[in-house]
């Protein structure tokens, strides 16, 4: 007859990889006087069915109980006398065979440690191995238990050790269990809860009282381990990603911010040679493009499952590179593939931007020197789902920069680079006084362009523009004016001063993410009455039809 003082109670689950704390945080939820603690039920079952050789095993073996069923339903899932029963597990120990039941009830959480600060300590009793860090059935564990709805908490070892409380209370928050303060403190010394390994692994914790600050420095790296780093440390960042709280010397106390568009949260671009998901894209601390802005870049729109103007931006980026001397650069053809591949794998065939770059690629070793660059280029292709990022239709304010636009004898506006501090510091000033752009005048005073965008004028039924001496020779600038001729209207390509485009009848901007944008105020005065112009509209229309009808088509595969 069952002891009727015993009744089902909630179990909470610790799952970790070794040397990440966890029983730091065991003897932490031990000071509860509602908590029943279990260390590693399932090591024995482990043991057991994998066959692994620990300087304990046989004592393991003939003191717990090793059969998987047994421990879940009778141990972990048993009667008790405690409103709550704490499993610390550690992930590997999850062998194949155990009931469902293990996931599918209780309260689930994950510890993690980074691997860099785990593999300088870990051979003290064990050789390490990506098996042995468990860091790949840490992910399994997570992936099944959001599959079954129930999300786990995620925190990291580092967040215990710089702020505990706010750590615990915050965990205890997501597993809707009230905070204790005992549970910031414990004696020191071995522990009647200990597990029958401790005297191996235990030392440390044993002389504890509470969560250590971590050491301000690390230990020496073994470099000995240096490749499984590299095949754990993506398994550690992909839990890390869901952290309540992470943990950095260079931490951000912004919260998450929200997208322009929520929907390119999930997108898959292309690096280097591959097609990989939005956080894994990224380039080498040794590229170019993040060692002096070394890189070329094209922006394209997608139109109706068409690239518009596809040929004339490679053009553009060829002789870009070019300019600066790339070596090894991919050609027309696999720039292409890269980008129909990455558009198809997204599933991108309309109302889509393009940022396509071409740094010179990975360098031997950090510095300025091209002959450093060994590698051969990196290209990227990062579509999103965007939308004109102007308001083309009731139109946008301008301000005129400080900042001069770089003249030819400087940096040449015709090279599409990527070292855009000349036109961010304009955009500074243009964010500062509430504009949506800023003019960029040369160094004569005249107007050139904004910091983002080509720029017309019409007066008297004239359509002006400046020379693109100091400025980039856009296509879409190019594309404006083939179609202000082809409407009939009289094009002037010359020098213009401020005061012209203050006294214009209309003005617009032009540039591949923003299309053709009317500007209706520029540094307080109102450009004609305020309205979108007539000659605007037109062009708008024009430049709508055009892009219906022309462009690379995508090509996909066809339907079987």
């Amino acid at each position: 007859m069952a002891d009727p003082k015993q009744e089902a109670i909630e179990v909470i689950h610790s799952w970790s990889a070794p040397r990440s704390l966890s029983t730091s945080l065991m003897y932490s939820f031990s000071q509860r006087d509602d908590i029943e603690v279990l260390d590693e039920p399932l090591y024995g079952t482990f043991l057991r069915v994998t066959g692994v050789e620990r300087p304990y095993r046989e004592d393991v073996l003939s003191k717990m109980e090793c059969d998987g069923n047994k421990v879940v339903d009778n141990i972990i899932y048993g009667p008790g006398k405690n409103r709550y029963r704490y499993c610390k597990h550690i992930a590997k120990q999850r062998v194949p065979g155990l009931p469902n039941d293990l996931l599918q009830k209780g309260k689930h959480f994950i510890l993690i440690q980074n691997p860099l600060n785990i593999l300088s300590s870990f051979e003290k009793v064990v050789p390490p191995s990506f098996l042995e860090l468990g860091l790949g059935d840490l992910v399994s564990i997570y992936s099944e238990l959001c599959a079954l709805g129930k999300p786990p908490p995620v925190i990291d070892a580092a967040d215990l050790q710089q702020n505990p409380e706010d750590t615990l209370r915050g965990l205890c928050k997501d597993l809707d269990i009230p905070f204790h303060d005992a549970m910031l403190r414990w004696e020191a010394g071995p522990k009647p809860i200990d597990g029958l390994w401790a005297p191996w692994w235990y030392k440390s914790v044993h002389n504890s009282t509470h969560f250590a600050s971590p050491r301000k420095y690390p230990r020496p790296f073994p470099f000995s381990f240096y490749d499984l780093l590299e095949q754990s440390l993506p398994f550690y960042n992909l839990l890390k990603r869901n952290v309540r709280q992470t943990s950095s010397l260079l931490r951000s106390p912004l919260p998450v911010p929200d997208l322009p568009v929520p929907e390119n949260a999930k997108l898959l671009a292309w690096v280097g040679d591959e097609i990989v998901p939005r956080e894994s894209a990224k380039v080498s601390v040794f590229d170019s493009v993040v060692q002096g802005g070394d890189a070329v870049w094209e922006g394209l729109r997608i139109y109706n499952r068409k690239i518009f103007k596809l040929e004339e931006h490679l053009d553009r980026m060829f002789d870009s590179a070019k300019a600066l001397a790339f070596i090894n650069v991919p050609t027309r053809d696999q720039i292409k593939e890269a980008i129909f591949r990455t558009l198809n794998a997204n599933g991108m065939f309309d109302n889509t931007h393009i940022r396509l770059t071409l740094t010179r690629g990975k360098k031997v070793t950090s510095g300025m020197s091209p002959a450093f660059n060994q590698y051969g280029c990196t290209l990227i292709v990062l579509p999103e789902w965007k939308p004109p990022v102007y308001d083309n239709e009731s139109g946008i304010k301008l301000v005129t920069a400080t900042t001069r636009r770089n003249s030819p004898n400087n940096l040449d506006s015709k090279i599409h680079h990527n070292n855009l501090l000349n036109n961010i510091l304009a955009k500074i000033e243009g964010n500062n006084a509430n504009a949506d752009d800023a003019i960029m005048l040369d160094k004569d005073g005249y107007v050139s362009e904004t910091n983002a965008t080509n720029i017309f004028l019409v007066k008297k039924g004239r359509v002006l523009t400046p020379h693109a001496d100091y400025c980039l020779p856009g296509i879409t600038r190019a594309t404006i004016m083939e179609l202000v001729v082809k409407e009939n209207f009289e094009l002037v390509e010359r020098r213009i001063s401020l005061s012209e485009f203050h006294a214009a009848d209309e003005v617009w901007t032009t540039g591949t993410m923003g299309e053709l944008s009317p500007v209706v105020k520029i540094d307080g005065r109102i450009i004609g009455d305020g309205k979108v112009g007539p000659v605007t509209r037109r062009l708008q229309n024009a430049y709508k039809k055009l892009t219906e009808e022309s462009g690379a088509p995508i090509p996909t595969n066809p339907e079987t």
